[in-house]
């Protein structure tokens, strides 16, 4: 966005963190989107980390001249966009704060009671005149807080979508945007499908030019493929047609029956078959992959009655997410009480719409003819 621009770029990259959230790994650093709408009147959109507010200030005061801003839009109150709000008010005390009613009760948990400055609350349907151009707002509870709002601007037709849109990575790497807005949308947001698709509906009445999220780079071009790839994530429903097998193995006898069956459905011409090694992938990129694809194989071993570990850790992260509407295979391995598959089985419990493939193959330790009989099976029931 450049200086002629109502709208301008006021963000900063974060390339000091590892780790999002305490959890995702962010080779390419991570983006915190601020932004100013300058008209007779002037809001800034959002404030950044902490760490970066004396960065985010001077850019503010560069792009307004040393003006002082009227009003603060808080979008969201997570401290990666909100951390800078004491400093902000300290700066420009004379200036309004505009956000729902639930973030205004959060202000003081995180900046202390003698927080004070002035505040609009506003809900959906509210508007904030700037002069020339008029901010609505649309409130979007539990995508992915329950205080967080939208803002359009109707001049511009840009959307201020908070962490929606948003993905991992700095603005100053180039890399592909689906794949980390994946990763970063299933990760972040996917618990709360139904509430996306309630804000998608009433974005749907929107003339929709630019989106402006928190996080991730502003999209301008091609809004038809985001908002699709959205609908689809948030319904659930598989992005492509093809096979995510997610393996577990201690000496390598399992993962000789997941090449095998890799090779069996590659064979049999299943259109994608993506291999996820769970002890050494990415967990957060293996969650994406099993709502990405329409099938999903599990394979692992027993492990003290129950199963390995980082197999654990993945069906919790797709139980809690609300994982649904995929084809399920099971592999199982173990040397003397098999209980692998009845425990995937128990564990995906609370998932819906869940079809089970009818072949389940157990493995006693080590791959037999008779087991790749069986794989091949499997295999055929998903292509």
């Amino acid at each position: 966005m450049g200086k002629a621009e109502e709208i301008r770029y006021v963000g900063v990259n974060d390339h000091q963190i590892d780790l999002f959230e305490g959890q995702f790994d962010v080779p390419q650093g991570m983006a915190y989107n601020s932004y100013v709408l300058c008209d007779q009147k002037t809001a800034v959109f959002d404030t950044v980390d902490i760490k970066f507010c004396d960065e985010w200030l001077k850019n503010i005061e560069r792009e307004l001249n040393g003006k002082a801003p009227d009003y603060l839009v808080v979008l969201h109150m997570e401290p990666d966009h909100s951390g800078s709000i004491r400093r902000f008010w300290e700066t420009y005390p004379s200036c309004k704060l505009v956000a729902t009613m639930k973030a205004v009760s959060m202000m003081p948990q995180f900046f202390g009671e003698d927080f004070l400055p002035e505040t609009i609350s506003v809900k959906t349907g509210d508007t904030l005149n700037l002069g020339s151009s008029e901010i609505s707002f649309l409130t979007a509870p539990m995508v992915h807080w329950p205080e967080v709002m939208m803002a359009y601007d109707a001049k511009s037709k840009t959307l201020f979508s908070a962490d929606a849109f948003g993905k991992f990575g700095a603005l100053d790497r180039d890399e592909d945007w689906t794949d980390e807005a994946r990763r970063y949308y299933f990760g972040i947001v996917g618990k709360f499908g139904p509430q996306v698709q309630n804000v998608l509906k009433a974005a749907a009445e929107l003339d929709i030019k630019r989106i402006c999220p928190l996080h991730g780079p502003v999209l301008g071009e091609d809004l038809g493929y985001y908002m699709k790839l959205y609908d689809t994530w948030s319904s659930y429903s598989p992005e492509e047609e093809g096979v995510v097998i997610n393996f577990t193995s201690v000496y390598g006898n399992t993962k000789k029956a997941v090449l095998y069956l890799e090779k069996c459905l590659t064979e049999l011409g299943c259109p994608k078959v993506v291999v996820n090694d769970l002890a050494r992938c990415d967990i957060h990129k293996a969650v994406a992959d099993c709502f990405r694809y329409s099938g999903m194989i599990l394979a692992t071993t027993t492990y003290n009655g129950g199963i390995f570990p980082f197999m654990h850790q993945l069906l919790h992260g797709l139980s809690e997410r609300g994982f649904k509407k995929r084809k399920i295979g099971l592999v199982e391995n173990g040397t003397w009480a098999l209980a692998a598959a009845k425990t995937i089985v128990s564990l995906l419990e609370g998932c819906k719409e869940l079809e089970f493939a009818e072949t389940t193959v157990s493995i006693k330790s080590a791959m037999t003819d008779q087991n790749c009989e069986q794989l091949m099976a499997l295999a055929k029931e998903f292509v």
